[in-house]
């Protein structure tokens, strides 16, 4: 367990939002979303839900006042592995996103790839506040 740092803390707070918005986003507006970026409107739904869960959860640790280093090191993958997955999907050829489609995939990539950095840096931070319980 550690003492996280208020860096980490706001870092795992921020990819909470930014991750509970674009799963309203995908849920809510998954059809005109389909519409704009040309990706199958079941596809964008499901990615919301998935969202709901993983801000709900990421919001929560960024809450605790004591958390997991593996919580947080898990966090950071599953960020890092959206990411690449992000990029998989573009280089893959699957479905025929628009341009608007393309800058979507490409802006959420950066920005999710931006978080995993900035929860490693709040990691690092926070490793000299161990707890010894």
């Amino acid at each position: 367990m550690i003492h996280p740092s208020l860096f980490l803390r706001r870092a795992l707070q921020a990819d909470a939002v930014f991750s509970g918005v674009a799963a309203l986003m995908f849920v809510l507006g998954a059809g005109l979303l389909a519409s704009l970026t040309h990706l199958p409107e079941a596809f964008l739904r499901e990615t919301g839900f998935v969202l709901v869960t993983y801000a709900a959860l990421v919001g929560y640790l960024g809450t605790r006042g004591m958390m997991s280093s593996n919580a947080v090191k898990a966090v950071i993958a599953i960020n890092a592995a959206w990411a690449i997955a992000s990029i998989v999907l573009l280089l893959s050829g699957w479905g025929s996103p628009t341009l608007f489609g393309q800058a979507l995939i490409v802006m959420q990539t950066i920005a999710v790839g931006v978080f995993a950095e900035l929860q490693f840096i709040g990691l690092r931070r926070s490793a000299g506040e161990r707890s010894a319980h």
